[in-house]
């Protein structure tokens, strides 16, 4: 959710930014800007839209400048248009924000009853206009930063460029990241690394209440108390080529079809194939789950989804009580932590706020935090006492699918080392399910490359307005994130339910126009659910049933079916993930919808 790229340089910056904004288009945005200093004058371009926008504008009004500030606005305050497009400027300063100020309208009174003008609704405009007004009593630029942030309240990062002084970027964070770059001649601010990885592969990650002031390559840090800050210096391992599509239609489509090697990778880090058993997962994790009393799971969205089934896993295989709630409410409800309780968060940007939030609140009270993450120098996994990454590699499409499956994969890796901890598996239970997961990249190598009926039937239920989704068990969730799929990329409006559920509502939404994706491996809870599905058909409902071989024999006749190759019931989710996700991929193709950036989407939500 909105990109920041900063470059105090040596050379015209304007089409070097613009190309580091693409690297940042997978968080979602629906405007975007840049703005240099040319001649020691501040000058922008802003456009709606995609960067091609911006680009084209850029072409016909080139900028001009070796320091500048460029950025991808998500709305929140006002509408994606021109005005409220970024950097925001003044005579004296042009700024970039990423998150919310919660204080905004106090600020903008104040400043407006001193004779400030605003031209836009957002809300980070002002930011400039308080830097200004710190500016215009004396103070030197990075000082009058340094004072406006301090008066900030809410979650943001910010770059700042000023009139008469090339060379001078100065940059804050609290809440949302911001990355500082360190090149030979240059220096950088990002949203995060991947978009400084064009630039250099040496960034610090500043620290909330940071501020950065950067003078040509020289970065000097400061933290809250306005004290020198010594930000380690990391050496990244972000991709320096910007991911392409590798020939698929769709970046959508080239993740789905990266699964099987990057569910192999994940599998590899936490699976010894000689066992097979779970190798070490992280100091102090097993000590910490023998002991546990409870296991509070947070996320959002589909990372949620992950920890539902996650909870499946812990309760059977570690006999572990689990209590899971999506962030925006935990962090809310004052929740009771137990002692010796340990809290998991599942992200895939690691900087999802309302999860970050809800850790730290974990950590007050006492737990053990472990995190799930796809970006090892995230806030999240900085601040999280053990870090259980994954190894999706860069997922550029807004709609989850191979972060999904390798969260699923971390989970069951970890499931496995809980119920061996707590002393509820034997080592011949270890290697069964070991040896289970381990087959699961082969399985799902093996359903892509008959994604043809896939195909033939999401292209079906594109005909549709509504689509139920039903399963049982570990079912359940991927009911209910085979419906976030359709929803998110097709439009079409989805919801997933338990199974057993239908007949206490949801069956009077049943007729012959709706579609009902029935989730059922031939599992302990594979009767029960296909008593449902008959009750569902018995309405004219019409039935898509996801099973395999045996299962489809068993139900007898539905209006399709999708076949999923045999395996350890543990495993299931993990595979039924990829159908639910080729539905709504083909149905998304065939209503027509931008399938990598769907409307009012961001990859990365980084505000509340």
């Amino acid at each position: 959710m909105c990109g920041i790229v900063g470059i105090a340089g040596t050379r015209d910056v304007a089409p070097v930014i613009l190309e580091a904004l693409k690297r940042l288009e997978y968080r979602g945005y629906d405007s975007a800007g840049i703005a240099t200093l040319e001649a020691g004058k501040i000058d922008r371009r802003r456009a709606p839209g995609k960067l091609n926008k911006l680009g084209a504008v850029l072409q016909d009004r080139p900028l001009h400048g070796h320091t500048g500030i460029g950025h991808t606005r998500w709305a929140t305050h006002g509408k994606p248009n021109e005005t409220n497009a970024h950097p925001h400027a003044t005579a004296q300063v042009a700024i970039v924000h990423n998150g919310i100020i919660e204080n905004f309208r106090e600020l903008r009174d104040e400043l407006a009853a001193k004779g400030h003008v605003f031209e836009s609704e957002t809300d980070s405009e002002v930011a400039a206009h308080l830097v200004t007004d710190y500016m215009a009593q004396g103070l030197a630029p990075d000082a009058a930063a340094k004072k406006a942030v301090a008066r900030l309240t809410g979650a943001y990062s910010i770059a700042m460029i000023f009139t008469g002084h090339d060379g001078l970027l100065v940059g804050a964070r609290k809440g949302a990241p911001l990355a500082v770059g360190y090149g030979d001649t240059e220096a950088y601010l990002g949203s995060d690394a991947f978009a400084l990885a064009p630039f250099t592969n040496r960034v610090s990650y500043l620290e909330d209440g940071d501020v950065v002031v950067i003078r040509g390559p020289e970065a000097a840090i400061f933290d809250a108390a306005g004290r020198p800050a010594n930000r380690e210096i990391k050496v990244t391992a972000a991709a320096v080529a910007l991911v392409d599509k590798a020939g698929h239609s769709h970046f959508m489509a080239k993740e789905i079809h990266e699964q099987p090697e990057v569910v192999g990778h994940t599998l590899a880090h936490y699976l010894d194939p000689a066992g097979p058993t779970v190798r070490h997962l992280g100091v102090g994790l097993r000590e910490t789950l023998a002991k546990a009393s409870r296991l509070t799971i947070c996320a959002c969205g589909t990372s949620y989804y992950a920890g539902q089934v996650g909870k499946y896993w812990f309760e059977k295989l570690g006999r572990l009580a689990v209590e899971i709630d999506v962030a925006s409410e935990l962090r809310y409800r004052n929740p009771v932590y137990p002692k010796d309780g340990a809290a998991l968060f599942i992200s895939q940007s690691g900087e999802t706020a309302d999860t970050l939030a809800a850790l730290r609140e974990a950590r007050e009270q006492g737990q053990t935090i472990i995190a799930i993450v796809n970006v090892p120098e995230s806030s999240i996994a900085r601040e999280a006492d053990i870090v259980l990454p994954t190894y999706a590699g860069p997922e550029i499409g807004v709609a989850s699918t191979k972060a999904f499956t390798c969260q699923l994969a971390a989970l069951a890796s970890f499931a496995i080392a809980a119920g061996v901890a707590r002393g509820e598996l034997s080592d011949i239970d270890e290697q069964r399910l070991c040896t289970s997961l381990l087959e699961a990249p082969r399985h799902i190598a093996a359903m892509l490359r008959g994604e043809g009926q896939a195909r033939a039937l999401g292209e079906e239920i594109a005909k549709a307005r509504d689509v139920l989704y039903m399963g049982r068990g570990a079912s359940f969730p991927l009911a209910m994130e085979g419906a976030l799929k359709l929803k998110e990329i097709s439009y079409i409006h989805a919801e997933g339910y338990a199974a057993g559920e239908m007949k206490h509502g949801p069956i009077a939404l049943i007729d012959e126009a709706v579609p009902i994706i029935v989730i059922a491996p031939h599992d302990v809870h594979f009767e029960k659910t296909i008593s449902n599905m008959q009750e569902v058909m018995a309405r004219g409902g019409k039935v898509l049933l996801i099973s395999d071989s045996d299962g489809i024999a068993k139900a007898g006749d539905v209006w399709a079916s999708l076949e999923v190759p045999k395996t350890n019931a543990f495993v299931t989710p993990i595979l039924y993930a990829i159908p639910v996700q080729l539905l709504a991929y083909y149905a998304a193709i065939a209503k027509g919808t931008d399938v990598d950036q769907p409307r009012n989407l961001a990859k990365s939500v980084t505000v509340e």
